[in-house]
């Protein structure tokens, strides 16, 4: 850290000076990691404009219909975009998908039917969907209620994929066996581009006809590849993750087989109709050139994880995944080991945000969690997790997840004031010269 820079986080922000050093010797032990992530982040830069070039984008497509929307140039495009990108026959990427949840509730219900069974092969997937599947709630509308089994088969003690696991679950009403590559709630490492090639490639020895599906929320552009360009069948994200570049207001995608989008598409809108209605709203400008940004975006975020992580094992923590292991989503989970230390901890995250930096957030009853949720997320968006952003639920052992940040010093910073609330909370102790 820049002697100039130091010296306004202390005189001119309050922050100790014994933070300041420990950020400074955590980011000198980092170089050669943030090296290996600047390649990945320009491969995909120049992938995104790549595209972009072979679409042919123009101003035109900044456009926006109204009514049905038939024939809107710059939501074909964009879509065609997607596919493209991500190496896959068709896409769906609208404004109308409100979340990650929403994209992959869509996947789901479009594409399994009654007696179908789905397997999860990373464990219990993320809390919202809980629901969704019909391990949570009744008579909602669940896939559980529509006649749809559910297996999940847990990851090995080291967090891998247990083949054995998913050989022996499957049965001839098999039908869709899928990954969540990020660790949700979990203490886990995010699953690997090489681990879900290794899973897809396995799943069709098992039998070709089983659909392939991936949650990628969170792993966009962390890698040289997508899990669709290495064997994957479909795949669901938010645009107000990584791909959105803190740019999309909202929205989410799905791309994969055309036939299994063709399927998914009926589910968002109605049979017959498709992919062939559905306004953008005007936010194709914004979709495209968050697109366009998000492989530096990412590149922040995921380089103050990485902080996160070093920092955090420094001062004696538990943390997943170390500092120096592979990466394939942007969350960094660190055991804190108390709500109070998980509350500080957050509320550290939301005082270094640009937007509502005065705010204190409190556990809340949050809806499709079971727990209690805290959320810092001080955004230009709300709930945009490539933002700066952490959340944990209030639950034993008090693990609290970090995540985004449209640039690197912002993430940094979320760090930065982390530990600096903890401290005053009394909740860390620092050797520290005010």
């Amino acid at each position: 850290m820049a002697e100039k820079t130091g010296e306004l986080l202390k005189e001119r922000m309050g922050i100790s000076s014994g933070i300041i050093d420990l950020i400074h010797e955590a980011e000198k032990q980092l170089e050669e990691t943030y090296k290996k992530l600047d390649d990945i982040m320009a491969y995909n830069q120049y992938k995104v404009l790549d595209v972009f070039q072979k679409c042919r984008l123009s101003d035109m497509h900044f456009g926006w219909n109204t009514g049905y929307g038939y024939n809107d140039i710059g939501r074909e495009t964009l879509e065609k975009t997607y596919a493209m990108l991500f190496g896959t026959e068709d896409a769906i990427v609208r404004p109308t998908i409100v979340n990650g949840t929403h994209a992959l509730t869509l996947t789901l219900a479009g594409v399994l039917r009654p007696d179908d069974e789905m397997i999860y092969a990373s464990g219990k997937p993320y809390d919202t969907l809980e629901e969704v599947i019909g391990i949570r709630g009744k008579n909602n509308g669940s896939l559980k209620d529509f006649g749809i089994r559910y297996k999940q088969v847990e990851l090995t003690g080291e967090g891998r994929i247990d083949f054995e696991g998913i050989k022996n679950a499957v049965n001839e009403k098999t039908k869709m066996i899928c990954l969540q590559r990020a660790t949700g709630y979990g203490w886990r490492k995010a699953i690997t581009i090489d681990e879900i090639k290794e899973w897809a490639g396995f799943v069709k020895q098992i039998r070709p006809d089983i659909i392939c599906m991936v949650d990628n929320c969170y792993g966009e552009f962390l890698d040289y590849h997508e899990p669709t360009e290495v064997g994957v069948d479909v795949m669901a994200g938010s645009l107000i993750k990584n791909p959105g570049g803190g740019l999309a207001l909202t929205g989410g995608y799905v791309v994969g087989r055309k036939d299994l989008v063709e399927q998914i598409s009926y589910r968002m809108t109605s049979q017959g109709i498709g992919k062939e209605c559905g306004l953008t709203f005007g936010q194709t400008r914004n979709m495209f050139q968050g697109l366009f940004i998000a492989p530096k975006t990412v590149n922040g975020a995921i380089k103050g994880a990485i902080l996160c992580s070093k920092v955090f094992e420094i001062l004696g923590y538990d943390v997943c995944p170390r500092y120096n292991d592979p990466r394939s989503d942007i969350i960094q989970s660190v055991k804190l080991g108390s709500p109070e230390a998980v509350i500080a901890f957050c509320q550290g995250i939301q005082a270094a945000a640009p937007v509502d930096a005065h705010v204190k957030p409190e556990p809340w009853d949050m809806p499709g969690y079971k727990e209690q949720v805290i959320m810092a997320a001080g955004a230009f968006v709300q709930g945009s997790s490539i933002e700066l952003s952490a959340d944990a639920p209030i639950r034993d052992p008090y693990i609290v997840y970090f995540q985004g940040g449209l640039t690197y010093e912002s993430s940094k910073y979320g760090v930065i004031k982390a530990l600096q609330t903890m401290m005053e909370e009394g909740q860390i102790q620092l050797t520290i010269d005010n």
